[in-house]
Order: structure tokens, then C-alpha cells, then sequence
């Protein structure tokens, strides 16, 4: 069996400290604020980070260099027969897209895979891929399973403020300015490679009711397993970590059978929503690896 290396990026949310202990890659994602350059895990911390968004600072995302991505790939190389790189979603960044064809000089050596995953979801998949190697997968079997499965999760995130989604245009100024009078803590769903609005609440209490009332349909209806049984259950947060744990309360109230994992969204999914988020997820357990 061949030696098989595994990278993702920082929006998996794996940081490069447990990248290093689960013997992975992780690709740091740039961002720009007020005109520098800095990458998420390397020079730039979540402290930091929620600093400069509230300061008014001007910050955008962006994605890693051609240059940084095939420098790493060419590295591994000379240790690992074959890599499988996890990029976010193709439906959320081109990265995915730079990937695909950047692999295409590589003689099948490296597996780019679009499972249309982000955050917890693509954490998993990362998780998954490591553990499909260990059992002699190959890399294109690797990619194979991952993009079969790749509908086989679900995402759900209570925005605390319209304000930045208004900033980077995934809403429009009025329709912010309404959402604020209104006091609405909008619940955006993430399944495949859309985020789509899902439901409207006017209270975080309600928001997180409709969050988990949404899982537990999803359980039940579709993926056939309310006990989940076959499910990873996942959460995520925005800035505030201590709404995030008594969030997990409540959803373990909701699923006890479950183990639940907790972690701060990635610094490009923060940037558009802002502090203050909450998001629940699932994976559904690949079969290879039940």
C-alpha cells in the first residue's frame, strides 16, 4: 500500500496545531485587512482576528497562491506516493476550482476532492480520508467515497447581526436595514455547495429551537436514522464560546445518544457572518468506516 498524505485548508477549522498531531497538512487561508496580508493560524489568531472585524477594520478573504499549493504538493511528494487535498466547497470559493486544475500536471498523483463540504463538515471528511488511507485505500478511491458521500451532511447557522452579510452583498442593504428594525436572527442552511437562507426568528432562544428542531428532521427523514446511530453530530461558533457551550447543552438535551464536537467556525465563514454565530451540523458515518 502506497503512503498517502492528507491536506486540507484552515477553513476545516483544523488548526495547524492538531493538523500536527493527526500527521495532516493544513493550507493557511490569506486574508487582507487594511491592505496587508495575513493567514489564518499562522500570524493571525481568532482574538486577533474579531478584533480587527469589530474595530471596522476592512478585511476581505481570499485564496492560497498557486505558487504555496504546488510547493507543498511537490514537498510531500518526495516523502508520500499520492495526496488527497480537501479544499472547501467548490460552491464557496474557487479555491477548489485552482486546485482541480493545478492537479492536472501531476499524473493522478494527487486527488483533489470536491465533497462540497465546509467547517465541521469538511473537518470530517479530513478525519475520514485519514482513516480510509489507514484501511489501504487509495487516493482515488479516497476521492471516490468522499464525493459519493458528499450530500450526506447538513449545516445550520443563526447570524446574530445582518451587518455583515450586507457588507460582503449577500443581502441587500435594505433588506439588512429591515432584518435590524426587526430585530431577525436569520437561520442560513448549508447543504451541498448553497448557502441558503432557511427560516426567520426574532429571538436567539427561538433561532436555536428551529436549529434543532431542523437536525432532528434531518435525522429522522433524511438520512433515516433519528437516533443517529450512523451520524456525526458537530457544532460550531463564532467569537462567543461561552453561548457556544450552552448551545451544546441544549443540542445534547435534544440528541443523547450523540457525541458532540465543538469548534470555532473558520476565520473566512466568520468574516461574512460576524461574532455571535451559532451553527449545528451532521455527517452521516461512511460505510466503509462504520
Amino acid at each position: 500500500m502506497g503512503k498517502i498524505a492528507i491536506i486540507s485548508d484552515s477553513n476545516s477549522g483544523i488548526s495547524q496545531e492538531e493538523a500536527k498531531e493527526l500527521g495532516i497538512s493544513i493550507v493557511p487561508m490569506p486574508f487582507f485587512i487594511n491592505g496587508e496580508t495575513y493567514y489564518e493560524g499562522e500570524n493571525l489568531t481568532q482574538e486577533q482576528f474579531y478584533e480587527r472585524l469589530k474595530d471596522g477594520s476592512e478585511i476581505s478573504t481570499s485564496m492560497p497562491s498557486v505558487g504555496s499549493l504546488t510547493d507543498l504538493w511537490d514537498e510531500l511528494l518526495s516523502k508520500y506516493d499520492e495526496i488527497v487535498h480537501i479544499p472547501m466547497s467548490s460552491g464557496l470559493s474557487s479555491s477548489c476550482e485552482t486546485a482541480f486544475m493545478l492537479a492536472g500536471d501531476y499524473d493522478g498523483k494527487v486527488q483533489v476532492v470536491d465533497n462540497q463540504r465546509i467547517s465541521v463538515t469538511q473537518r470530517q471528511s479530513v478525519l475520514d480520508a485519514k482513516a480510509l488511507a489507514q484501511k489501504g485505500k487509495s487516493a482515488s478511491e479516497i476521492k471516490e467515497i468522499l464525493e459519493r458521500e458528499k450530500l450526506e451532511s447538513s449545516i445550520y447557522i443563526m447570524v446574530d447581526t445582518l451587518s455583515y452579510l450586507k457588507k460582503g452583498g449577500r443581502i441587500t442593504p435594505a433588506a439588512a436595514a429591515l432584518g435590524t428594525l426587526l430585530r431577525l436572527k436569520p437561520v442560513l442552511q448549508i447543504q451541498g455547495e448553497k448557502l441558503d437562507a432557511f427560516a426567520k426568528a426574532r429571538t436567539v432562544k427561538q433561532a436555536k429551537s428551529i436549529m434543532i428542531e431542523a437536525m432532528k428532521s434531518d435525522f429522522a427523514n433524511r438520512f433515516s436514522d433519528a437516533e443517529g446511530t450512523h451520524m456525526y453530530l458537530e457544532m460550531a461558533y463564532t467569537y462567543d464560546l461561552k453561548a457556544a457551550e450552552t448551545f451544546r447543552s441544549e443540542v445534547q438535551e435534544a440528541f443523547p445518544n450523540c457525541e458532540i464536537v465543538l469548534q470555532p467556525l473558520s476565520l473566512s465563514v466568520s468574516c461574512h457572518i460576524g461574532p455571535g454565530a451559532l451553527a449545528v451540523a451532521c455527517s452521516k458515518k461512511i460505510p466503509e468506516l462504520s
